[in-house]
This record gives C-alpha cells, structure tokens and sequence, in this order.
C-alpha cells in the first residue's frame, strides 16, 4: 500500500478540483483505483504504487488546467483520465479496509459486474447461485464506505414467505427475518472482523432491513443491495427503486430462474429490467454457469438443472 500527498492552494481550488457534489473527485477514484481523502488541505492517495502514481498525475494535470483556466470542465477530466488509462491487465482487486479479506473478481463475467457497478448509479445483476452476485455487491458497498462516497450502506432483501408464515416463526420481529437477511451480513462478515461489523449496525452505518420497511424512505449518500431481486412483485420494485436519493447507488441482484413468487405473479426484477436497461446509468449485468465460484459440484448441478429435462418418474426403492 502507497500514499502521497497532494497540497490544494485553496478553497476555490478544492471546490473546482473536486466538483459538484464531488462528482470530478468520484470519477478519479473510480477510473484509477486509488483512495483519495481530504484532510484540511491536502489530498491524500492510497492504493498500491501504480494506482497512487496515475492519481497524482491525474490530479497534479487538472491543477495545472484550474491555474491555466481559472476552471474545469467535465471534457478535461475525462482528457486527462483517458490520457493516463492503464493498459489491460487482471481485474484489480476491490479496495476494502485495512484489515479486510482481500477481494477480486475472478472471472470475466465478475469483472464486468464490478465495472458496471462503479459507473452506473443503478445496476441490475441476474445469475445462478454461486456466481459471486451478492459477495461482489457486499464488496463495492465497503468500497464505497472506505472512500467516504457514501455515508452508510442498506442490505435489504424481500421476505418471502415458502412454506411458513412469519407470524407463526419465533421471536420477535427481527429473530423472524434474520433467516431472510443471513445471506448479506454472512458476506459481510466474510470481509470484515465480527466486531466491525457489530459496530457499524450499532452505529446504524450499516443496516439490514426487510423491504416491507422501505415504503416510505429515502436513502441519500447510501449503498442499497436489494438481494433475491426477482422475489419482488412489480409494485414491491417500484416502490423500492424510489427511495434513491442523492449520491446513492442501488445494487439489485437475483436469479430469475428461482422465482418464489406464485405462479400468476410477474417478477418486479424481470419487469424492471425490461422497462430501465435503455436509461442512461442503468447497468444490466448477466452472470452464467461460467461466473460460478463456489466449489466445482455447483457448476455441475446448475448446469443440470439447466439442460436436463424433469421426468417426473419417482426413484425406484432398493
């Protein structure tokens, strides 16, 4: 890990350097990699040493134009980031936090899901079980969260009742829907230690939340995964993507072959797809067979779910 420090001249400086609403600042991070905080004024770079070299010499460029031009416009940014794009290399891995599990896309198919979610504030992801969908989300929203481009991260997952009604499961309120919401924090708790994480819920920077308790909200400077996005109805999904507000991001992953919605009942994540994939900041990321990370038995029984017809004969007794 390398750090350099960049000196601002001063608060007209800072404001043009960075953008509305950060927005020149955001696009450096994400093109090149690196970590960039304020700290009084100086800009502060993490990230290895090739990462760290290109944000400086990105950085120092568009200095160099606000002293010229006495401004920035959005065409030199872009400029000066196209100038100084690497080459082609292995996806890099996802920055998380000092002591965090080290993570990185490992297929293709991966990549393009992390590429899509740092340049679309909306992104939706469908595939099989096993593909990374939701692990790779859990990842950038801690990206995110290190980088300080949100202030808070929202794991939310709709509560469809198979087989049994939650009045009728123990507990109160949040003992009935953890079993729902286990999957997102398992991720989370994948990356980071057991007591970070405790702390960011306690402190509400992180929050796991059935999508019932979204009506009615919305979300600035916040991560918001929807998981399990094709159990949602058509209404369900509208109402959830509007909670977006300012500087948020909304993940929406799911496996439209694994519907638990009744038969008569349209998927609000298919039904979205078809309406939003045309909006500018609208990603739509498929995942296949291919993308399947979890141990190799997965591949295989997706695989032959996918081609091999039911027969519906019963197995003979031995």
């Amino acid at each position: 890990m390398s750090t350099a420090t960049i000196p601002l001249s001063n608060p007209d400086e800072i404001r043009t350097l960075f953008g509305a609403q950060d927005a020149n600042l955001r696009r450096i991070r994400d093109a090149v990699g690196v970590s960039a905080v304020l700290r009084g004024d100086v800009l502060i770079l993490e990230g290895d040493d090739a990462q760290v070299k290109r944000g400086q010499e990105v950085v120092q460029s568009l200095q160099s134009i606000i002293a010229q031009n006495g401004g920035l416009s959005e065409r030199d940014v872009q400029r000066e980031l196209d100038h100084t794009s690497p080459t082609a290399t292995a996806p890099p891995a996802i920055d998380l936090f000092e002591k965090a599990r080290r993570v990185a896309p490992k297929t293709p198919g991966q990549a393009d899901y992390v590429d899509a979610i740092r340049n679309h504030d909306l992104v939706f992801c469908r595939g099989p079980a096993g593909c990374g969908k939701t692990y790779l989300a859990v990842a950038m929203a801690l990206n995110a969260l290190r980088r300080e481009q949100v202030r808070k991260i929202v794991l939310v997952r709709p509560a469809v009742e198979a087989g049994e009604r939650l009045g009728f499961l123990p507990g109160d309120l949040l003992a009935k829907v953890n079993p729902f919401l286990r999957p997102l924090l398992d991720a989370m708790q994948e990356m980071l230690d057991f007591d970070q994480v405790r702390r960011y819920m306690e402190s509400d920077v992180v929050e796991v939340v059935p999508l019932a308790f979204m009506r009615g909200r919305t979300l600035n400077q916040t991560f918001i995964i929807l998981d399990e996005g094709q159990n949602t109805t058509v209404t369900q999904m509208m109402m959830f993507l509007t909670r977006m507000g300012e500087g948020s991001k909304i993940v929406v992953t799911g496996d439209v072959t694994q519907t638990d919605l009744p038969p008569n009942i349209e998927s609000g994540m298919q039904d979205a797809i078809q309406r939003l994939s045309d909006i500018d900041g609208v990603g739509v990321v498929e995942l296949t067979g291919r993308d399947i990370v979890r141990h190799r038995l997965v591949r295989e029984i997706v695989k032959a779910y996918e081609t091999s017809p039911r027969t519906g004969t019963k197995p003979r007794r031995r």
